[in-house]
């Protein structure tokens, strides 16, 4: 009788334990999002809003890695669309130019090749696309977020954006409208209307305003960390030399709108949101040890290709002690400018464009969900 209690209480406690790892491996799994969707009006008249969208990214960046889920970063995915293009697709002006990723290189490199030229605007249409096509999470603190942003009547094209507004609300997915011209225009024009229902904000904005760059003391010496956080990417892969490359590139996109534009680039880089597993061996090898033991080294930089496995090791781990340390320096410079900027904000509260319409969004949903910030 005794070994058959025994062998009970320990087929009880093996079963709560495998529990209790499964649950762990789900929750470890569950990691929280945040998604945000971004539609961009590219008719004729919005060149001025595709500018601002260039110029607010790493602004927008920095301000989702701010948020934290019980301690925890959340994993951050943007998509990008736009609507009212100059070219039909599949009988509609609607592109999905990204999918949600977390490959922010991509979404810096669409936004830079995106012009404005079309003309019909249809917003129920890409809301509805955006709702249905995107890969959105079923996990309930996720915070999922969709942006449109132009300048025409809501009400264009065959699919109402009442119906198409519901569907989105019905996946706990915010919309938020940005109109751009007058706000009374916006209201008239249902964009307000479009938020409501939404639950979302509405905003209004000039699209062809410039938008202001405060530059600081420590922009300069942020950008010299650049220039070192960079010789710590080893590319392997098919397209790991292109998407290195491609890194450089968008680092000139960035630095061509201003040194302040520069500047928040090279701080989201020093991120955990900038990741580049794809393509970065450093990357890489921070989430899976073995990589070292499958990769095929003539796809390596050529310093690189004659290694024995334990030389490679050695290496990678080098490169991934030197931008810890580089990106340790880049925080630390961060927050000082960040002070600065908050300091020279209070001298000139001037109206809102895309970026901070967005931002302000962002840490209001962030309340609404539990996030802390």
């Amino acid at each position: 009788m005794k070994r058959i209690i025994l062998f009970c209480v320990v087929l009880f406690v093996a079963v709560a334990v495998k529990a209790d790892t499964a649950r762990t491996e789900r929750e470890a799994a569950a990691q929280e999002k945040i998604q945000v969707a971004i539609l961009l009006d590219t008719s004729g008249s919005m060149q001025g809003l595709i500018e601002q969208a260039k110029s607010r990214l790493w602004n927008i960046v920095n301000t989702l890695t701010t948020l934290k889920y019980k301690g925890k970063e959340p994993k951050i995915e943007i998509a990008l669309y736009e609507y009212g293009s100059s070219k039909r697709y599949d009988g509609d002006y609607i592109r999905q130019i990204t999918p949600l990723t977390t490959d922010l290189d991509l979404i810096s490199q669409e936004l830079f090749v995106l012009t404005a030229g079309g003309s019909e605007e249809y917003c129920g249409t890409v809301i509805q696309k955006a709702t249905r096509h995107l890969e959105w999470g079923d996990n309930e603190a996720d915070m999922k977020l969709i942006y449109i942003a132009g300048n025409e009547i809501f009400e264009q094209g065959k699919i109402p954006y009442k119906e198409a507004i519901k569907q989105a609300v019905g996946k706990n997915i915010y919309i938020n409208t940005i109109h751009c011209g007058h706000r009374d225009t916006g209201i008239r024009d249902f964009w307000q209307d479009a938020a409501v229902r939404g639950g979302g904000k509405f905003f209004n904005i000039d699209s062809n305003a410039k938008v202001r760059y405060i530059a600081t003391p420590y922009d300069d010496e942020i950008s010299h960390c650049n220039t070192k956080l960079n010789d710590t990417y080893i590319s392997y892969g098919s397209a790991g030399e292109s998407k290195k490359a491609n890194q450089r590139v968008q680092d000139s996109n960035a630095q061509s709108i201003s040194s302040a534009n520069y500047a928040e680039r090279v701080v989201s880089k020093s991120k955990s949101v900038y990741k580049n597993t794809s393509w970065d061996l450093v990357d890489k090898y921070s989430e899976d040890k073995t990589v070292i033991e499958s990769i095929d080294k003539k796809q390596l930089p050529k310093e690189y290709q004659n290694k024995s496995n334990t030389e490679l090791k050695e290496a990678v781990i080098a490169k991934e002690k030197e931008r810890a340390t580089i990106q340790k320096q880049i925080t630390e410079l961060a927050a000082k400018r960040q002070a600065y900027i908050d300091n020279e904000s209070k001298k000139d509260n001037s109206g809102d464009d895309l970026g901070k319409a967005i931002n302000e969004s962002i840490l209001s949903f962030a309340k609404i969900k539990g996030y802390s910030f």
